[in-house]
């Protein structure tokens, strides 16, 4: 049980840590980040329930006043910002990541990661992020997934650097990927 929560608070720390790598703001006002990798590799290694409790964490700390985000940024403000989806969707995309993992067990882990992170950390993460700018920013869908489009390309590298970094974690240390576990 400990360990379990503890690399719940790891991985918590690992999309923090994410959020400290230098970011680019673009002019629609969402930042382009690593944290996204984070989410996605929550699934992939903890997988369902850890993943999305690691990822509900780091929510948790961000709503507390924590500045985790990509540039520091943090407290209930960050709830109000054209972010917002993506902020709220980061534990239903680890969730969906890792239940995803869990259910394609009979494929290869770099397949089956690099799935996982698409489905859960651009396809559901993006249907929320999608949301929360339209809400926020009063605009129309088509005109929001045309703005939000050109993060698309840096999630992709995310997928599969998640299925590399999944598949060689897998390797090196087999007992780690809790989502390939029975």
């Amino acid at each position: 049980m400990e360990r379990q929560i503890a690399l719940i608070a790891v991985f918590a720390a690992l999309i923090a840590a994410l959020g400290l790598m230098p970011t680019l703001m673009l002019a629609s006002g969402v930042p382009i980040s690593a944290q996204s990798l984070g989410v996605m590799l929550c699934g992939t290694v903890l997988g369902a329930t850890r993943g999305g409790l690691a990822a509900l964490l780091f929510v948790v700390l961000v709503a507390l006043g924590l500045p985790l985000l990509a540039g520091g940024r943090g407290g209930l403000g960050a709830f109000a910002s054209p972010t917002v989806g993506f902020i709220v969707g980061f534990p239903i995309a680890a969730f969906t990541t890792g239940y995803i993992m869990e259910q394609t067990r009979r494929l290869p882990v770099g397949v089956a990661a690099a799935v996982a992170a698409a489905v859960g950390g651009i396809i559901v993460l993006y249907i929320f992020g999608i949301a929360g700018f339209m809400l926020v920013l009063q605009r129309g869908l088509l005109e929001t997934i045309g703005i939000l489009g050109v993060y698309i390309p840096g999630d992709l590298i995310k997928v599969v650097l998640t299925a590399l970094i999944t598949a060689g974690l897998l390797r090196a240390r087999p007992g780690s990927v809790l989502s390939r576990q029975s």
